[in-house]
């Protein structure tokens, strides 16, 4: 990405350079992190028009541009992390796995991820969901760090730290499902991002544990979901893992 490109943007100038199409994205495929320094987005999109790039308008972008069959791509490849992403975007457009996802044009000044930490009862299929009180009820915010623990653990090192004010986390299992969504602007002084990451609080021992692990302090409570849709809607995403993938 270059200065003041919303991820939009960067994405439609990436491939109008390398391939000389213009094209749309229809949603966020996965996330691939090294740390809050190193962010890729892989989308599945359209072409719009253009020209495909031949080999007399090849410069530092590229050679050129070609369409392949899926199971015959061109060799030798430049690099092999593409694959995953050819499967995953056939499997998408042949069942989706989750609603569409774009990033939404608002400003964040810092790389952070708004947590929607969930508790669900094995028993009763009761969803809880953690909130912050301080001001307003809000759903949890936390930074990313920068430091070199923060940078080999990746995102899941800001999860942690924040679950750790709050729980005690040697008897609970979290997961990291994935993202819900995300929040990028680029304009100005604002090209942080903030990524809506759906997580999970499970007791490592369940047994007939219906009720979330107790809340330490006063500045977050568990939200029980009385809403009957909202519930629903979580607890599908939950169970088939409906939400973007985010992998290191």
């Amino acid at each position: 990405m270059e200065p003041g490109e919303t991820i939009v943007e960067a994405l439609q100038r990436e491939v109008k350079e390398e391939a000389g199409l213009h094209c749309e994205p229809l949603t966020l495929l996965s996330v691939e992190e090294r740390g809050p320094s190193w962010i890729r987005f892989a989308f599945l999109a359209q072409p719009t028009g253009g020209v495909l790039k031949t080999s007399k308008e090849a410069d530092a972008e590229s050679l050129q541009a070609g369409w392949y069959p899926r199971t015959s791509l061109a060799t030798p490849l430049r690099a092999h992390d593409i694959l995953h992403l050819i499967e995953l975007a056939a499997q998408y457009r042949h069942q989706a796995r989750h609603p569409c996802i774009l990033p939404q044009e608002l400003p964040c000044s810092l790389v952070c991820q708004r947590l929607v930490a969930t508790f669900t009862s094995v028993a009763t299929q009761t969803v809880w969901v953690l909130v912050g009180t301080v001001g307003a009820p809000h759903l949890p915010i936390t930074a990313c760090g920068f430091t070199p623990m923060e940078q080999r653990g990746g995102i899941n090192m800001a999860i942690l730290r924040l679950l750790q004010e709050c729980l005690t986390l040697h008897h609970l299992a979290v997961e990291t499902k994935g993202l819900l969504g995300l929040q990028h602007l680029g304009k100005g002084h604002t090209d942080g991002i903030c990524l809506n990451v759906l997580v999970t609080v499970a007791f490592r021992n369940p047994g007939i544990q219906n009720e979330p692990p107790e809340v330490r302090g006063e500045n977050f409570v568990w939200w029980k979901v009385m809403e009957e849709d909202l519930q629903s809607q979580l607890l599908q995403r939950l169970q088939e893992s409906s939400v973007v993938p985010v992998n290191r």
